[in-house]
């Protein structure tokens, strides 16, 4: 391996670009439009452009990636996480293209991506495992028969993804078929695949995974634990290593599920299984992450092992260095810095960040992938950065948390910040009165009222202008940012100049957040309620319910299916 194309953007695309300098490998990034200046590109050694702005027909592209890593002269291809990352037709593409594929077998992200296939080879190795659904489900009838056999809450969950995309938890019988039309349509936007399957789900459960690196030669090392339990969303926002509050018997019984799973799946490369844990203390196997986890740093921290060079040697056939689990060295709790207003619910807030400026000081660790001046798109994930802190014990790690989070500023966007410190201080979380956290906890037990952000600035146009120019008689495509040429027309890519107005009328119902109106779910001209679901926008890979906040006649001003700004007009009440 010497050259290694990265199909991936953000801070894991400059994560792996280090990794790449750390071990002596040439890097090449691929960038959608909007990432043109983002700072992965421009710390890559060889960056290509991927002629487009959306996921579907830029970092999901499987023809286009393969054909840049051919045309770029790479031997390897490293996948990241999300996008492409668990898609087993990728991993054979890039083997059939003669290229090495960083991550494991593709019948085995076959096997393991395939959350009902999973279920089955946790349940032959004898891991613990709560009532599931025997394949994936066809309509919302048979999650509601589901529901009236098993119980609520039932977890309706995409079989072929991960990382709460395409996870809906019905409470109420009349809420399910909503939820699965929403569980199959973030499905289809974050993996390509909309199939989904069911489990019963626990009620109030922490998140524990098990961190696994395997080679080739049927050495399978589990690292240590990590607890993920703060989520919003069903999306994780802190996490911690090793995870705080386990028995030894807990702790044990993570550990040999996670070994025998992959061992039996015949893994290779990193991975990482997952389980809940009850508040009676039962463990139910989750999902296997068949790629390199966001929260991979805090293991890291705790074991002194690049996970991501790792990959690498084990891509190249080598076997581990490291055959015991190592003894943690000190605790590591690492923040997600997302782009979301945790005041406003933590809608996504998508803009240009006119400051970023970083803490810094013993155990403080920073994965960025933006600087001041970089745009956040509303095409991608909401993910900017990552502050990893570490301590020798899990209350200097919190100690450092609070003194590193006070020095964190970003401006010009909303970020999770507030939410961040809020968190730090609370009991539940820090433990004084035992570990209280788990994945619903922000929105059922979290007390604490967070002011809204005032709202960014419209994100800068990031389209691009594409033409064709001759040189030395050989045609080339042209690709220009369309604010160059801004100046020389009202309209560029069909996007208005005026496309954002304020909005004072009362009876306008105004886009809580800038994005895609996906759909309507009432009728041009129906009676609604206050508080009645009204439309679904989407941002950030992520779903947003738009409700009533008026009682009248509602009239559609916006079409379904086009991109909105946050504040625009969607529609009109009438009395």
């Amino acid at each position: 391996m010497k050259k290694v194309l990265i199909a991936n953007r953000g801070e894991i695309a400059v994560r792996i670009i280090r990794a790449c300098l750390d071990h002596g490998l040439q890097s090449v990034a691929v960038y959608a439009d909007p990432d043109l200046d983002a700072l992965f590109v421009t710390l890559a050694d060889e960056a290509y452009g991927l002629d487009g702005s959306r996921p579907a027909e830029t970092y999901l592209d499987i023809e286009k990636l393969i054909g840049i890593a051919k045309r770029s002269g790479a031997d390897a291809v490293h996948p990241g996480y999300g996008f492409l990352s668990e898609r087993a037709e990728f991993a054979r593409a890039v083997q059939e293209a003669g290229l090495i594929w960083i991550g494991p077998d593709p019948e085995v992200i076959e096997a393991l991506g395939d959350k009902v296939e999973a279920r089955r080879i946790a349940t032959s190795v004898g891991a613990p495992l709560v009532a599931g659904s025997d394949g994936p489900v066809a309509t919302s009838a048979e999650v509601i028969a589901f529901a009236e056999k098993y119980g609520l809450p039932v977890a309706i969950k995409a079989a072929y993804g991960g990382g709460g995309r395409g996870l809906k938890v019905a409470w109420k019988m009349e809420e399910i078929a909503d939820l699965y039309e929403s569980a199959v349509r973030e499905a289809k936007a974050a993996f390509g695949r909309g199939e989904c399957f069911l489990e019963r789900f626990l009620d109030r459960p922490r998140h524990i995974e098990a961190q696994v690196l395997a080679d080739k030669h049927g050495n399978v090392l589990v690292l240590g634990t990590r607890d993920c339990s703060l989520q919003r969303r069903n999306q994780k926002l802190v996490e911690e290593a090793p995870a705080p509050f386990l028995s030894d018997v807990q702790r044990h019984e993570i550990h040999d599920a996670a070994k025998r799973i992959c061992a039996a799946a015949g893994y290779s490369g990193a991975g990482t299984v997952e389980f809940l844990l009850g508040v009676d203390g039962t463990i139910s196997f989750l999902e296997v992450n068949t790629r390199l986890q966001v929260e991979h740093p805090v293991t890291e921290e705790t074991t002194g092992i690049d996970l991501v060079i790792e990959q690498f040697r084990i891509a190249d056939g080598l076997p581990l260095l490291v055959t015991e689990t190592p003894v943690p060295r000190g605790h590591s709790i690492e923040f997600r810095i997302n782009a979301e207003d945790p005041g406003r619910g933590f809608l996504p807030t998508p803009g240009t960040i006119t400051a970023f400026n970083a803490p810094a000081g013993p155990g403080i660790r920073l994965d960025s992938g933006v600087v001041s001046g970089s745009t956040v798109p509303g095409t991608f994930d909401s993910l900017m950065a990552k502050l990893i802190v570490t301590g020798a014990t899990r209350e200097q790690a919190l100690s450092r948390a609070r003194r590193a989070l006070g020095e964190f500023t970003i401006e010009g966007i909303a970020t999770v910040l507030p939410f961040h410190l809020a968190a730090m201080d609370h009991r539940d979380f820090t433990g004084e009165d035992g570990f209280k956290v788990h994945t619903r906890w922000i929105e059922t037990d979290f007390a604490s009222t967070l002011e809204a952000t005032a709202r960014p600035e419209p994100a800068a146009d990031t389209s691009m202008i594409r033409t064709h120019v001759e040189i030395d008689g050989k045609r080339h495509q042209l690709a220009i940012p369309a604010t160059l040429l801004s100046g020389f027309t009202a309209k560029v890519s069909g996007a208005s100049i005026d496309a954002v107005a304020t909005v004072s009328d009362p009876a306008a119902l105004l886009a809580p957040i800038a994005g895609t109106l996906q759909a309507w779910k009432i009728e041009d001209g129906a009676h609604v309620e206050k508080g009645e679901l009204l439309a679904v926008m989407e941002a950030m890979k992520m779903e947003t319910q738009v409700v009533a906040s008026r009682a009248g006649v509602f009239r559609i001003e916006t079409a379904q299916g086009g991109y909105v700004a946050a504040g625009a007009t969607l529609g009109l009440f009438e009395e």
